[in-house]
């Protein structure tokens, strides 16, 4: 049975594996799925990501990050859905908890964090919320 929403399986098996305390966890592979994680890496909430071919399909293995003994991600949420798509101006992108968090973007120049498509003057497709 095919996923209807593959970034918010990922998103789940993220918050899922914190839940657990697992060091990683494993994500079917896809480029929208790697951006994203690229990201979450930039900006300091998951330690990294690699590509895992040891079983049928390629797989992204995702190392979560912990500071003292709490997970770095507190809340990880999926803003626009299949269902109902989320589309934002630059001006306009939300500021998750006053700038503490970030909002994950789909934009023309790539997949963007809300600080970064502010500076590039680009809006798009809000993917995610993070904090």
């Amino acid at each position: 049975m095919p996923l209807t929403d593959p970034l918010g399986d990922m998103l789940t098996r993220i918050r899922n594996g914190q839940q657990a305390k697992k060091d990683s966890v494993l994500s079917p592979a896809s480029k929208l799925r790697a951006n994203v994680l690229e990201v979450l890496q930039r900006e300091g909430y998951i330690r990294g990501y690699s590509e895992d071919t040891t079983g049928k399909h390629p797989a992204l293995r995702i190392e979560l990050k912990y500071f003292e003994g709490e997970p770095a991600i507190k809340h990880i949420a999926r803003v626009s859905k299949p269902g109902r798509r989320v589309y934002s101006g630059s001006k306009e992108l939300p500021m998750v908890r006053n700038g503490l968090g970030i909002t994950i973007v789909s934009t023309p120049k790539g997949v963007l964090s809300d600080n970064e498509a502010r500076n590039d003057n680009v809006g798009g497709e809000v993917l995610a919320e993070v904090f």
